[in-house]
């Protein structure tokens, strides 16, 4: 071949392999500065982060009855399993919606877990754009078992009002039908003042109880000396327990204290202890005793008594309930004292315990958030359990009183 040809052959070849090289160099750097395209998210970023925040129960349902959005309360509440919506009213409503467009609101019972638990809901489904629906749903729960506390708590008022109502009633007739007759009308103004004084306790306890629940959370607590508490629902109780020989033991420790009332503190303990002299024989012994254990403090009475039966004890803080009816009549019991005592208790941020046996005794154990000292982050512990039980056999211990109440 001649020379010169192959000379210009070899260079157009050399260009058009540099012209391929430059052309691959330039497409792959277009690859590579090209913006991916990402698809529209289904459910919109701001509905999104708004479901994250609600407490209520949210649900973005899809176009195909699919869950494509749920925020925690949902599935707590269990009305969302994996992608379904699994109440069958709410899809019932959910399907209403998408198809007129027209939002709905209903009050459903929603039945849970394999106890068949009953959850009351209030649900409401509004239409999202033209494909997503929302729903909407507010557990209602523990307001309708509030408003059937009060409803119950209204008629057991009713009642046992109209008992001693009508005994005043009936003596006041006797009294007057008995005018002629100087001892019967001792006899019966005497039934009437024990009857008028019933009422006036009962009153007071309802009133007492009605202003705890208004005070629900404590407003404004401050520090409180358990040992002037137990002081103050001692002192109440003296005149009655001398009276028919019932000492009162008291052994406490001056430097516990709690945040919250001193006064209904003194209340619950005043009732406790009240329990305990009246239904403890003559000349037996009644203990009272706090002591801290770790970040709380206990307060114990214990008395001698008659003791509860095992089937009333779950049920001894109930409002009015009474265990011998006979015997509260004659003590002036309402079956509102130990009601009381717990709702302090809870209040407090306590609770109250029971350990009986029926002719052994009992003890009550108040359980509260104890303050700490300041200056030491800790509490004094006087170990007062064993000196009291010096005094109280067969009472048991506090500590017997725990492993019993748990």
């Amino acid at each position: 071949m001649d020379p010169t040809l192959a000379a210009v052959l070899g260079g157009v070849i050399g260009a058009a392999l540099a012209l391929l090289s430059l052309g691959a160099m330039v497409l792959s750097e277009r690859s590579q500065t090209k913006v991916p395209v990402t698809p529209d998210p289904v459910v919109p970023t701001g509905v999104a982060t708004v479901l994250s925040v609600l407490r209520s129960s949210a649900v973005v349902m899809g176009p195909e009855d699919q869950v494509l959005q749920a925020s925690a309360p949902a599935h707590v509440l269990g009305i969302v399993r994996g992608e379904r919506l699994v109440v069958e009213d709410l899809l019932t409503m959910v399907r209403a919606v998408r198809r007129d467009g027209e939002i709905r609101q209903q009050d459903l019972e929603i039945v849970r877990g394999r106890l068949g638990a009953t959850q009351y809901v209030s649900a409401r489904v509004a239409p999202l754009g033209s494909q997503l629906v929302l729903v909407l749903v507010e557990d209602r729960t523990r307001e309708r078992r509030l408003d059937a506390i009060r409803r119950d708590f209204t008629v057991n008022v009713s009642h046992e009002l109209k008992t001693p109502i009508g005994a005043l009633i009936l003596l006041a007739d006797a009294v007057s039908e008995a005018a002629d007759d100087p001892e019967a009308v001792q006899r019966f103004s005497g039934r009437m003042r024990i009857e008028a004084a019933r009422l006036s306790r009962l009153v007071k306890e309802i009133i007492e109880l009605s202003r705890l629940q208004g005070d629900d959370p404590l407003e404004n607590p401050g520090p409180v000396d358990i040992n002037g508490v137990i002081e103050a629902a001692v002192d109440r109780c003296r005149v009655d327990a001398e009276d028919r020989g019932i000492s009162l033991v008291v052994k406490t420790d001056p430097a516990l204290e709690v945040m919250g009332s001193e006064d209904q503190l003194a209340i619950a303990i005043g009732n406790l202890v009240e329990n305990a002299v009246n239904y403890s024989p003559d000349g037996t012994r009644v203990a009272v005793a706090a002591r801290p254990i770790g970040d709380l403090v206990e307060i114990t009475v214990s008395d001698q008594g008659v003791g509860i039966p095992s089937s009333d004890l779950e049920r001894i803080f109930e409002r009015f309930y009474r265990v011998d009816r006979a015997r509260s009549r004659e003590t002036g019991g309402t079956g509102l004292g130990l009601s009381i005592v717990k709702h302090i208790a809870s209040i407090h941020g306590g609770d109250v315990r029971v350990w009986s046996v029926e002719g052994q005794g009992s003890t009550f154990t108040v359980r509260l958030p104890l303050r700490l000292d300041p200056a030491t982050g800790h509490p004094t512990d006087p170990s007062t359990q064993e000196e009291l039980q010096q005094h109280l056999t067969p009472t048991p211990s506090v500590d017997q009183t725990k492993e019993a109440a748990s």
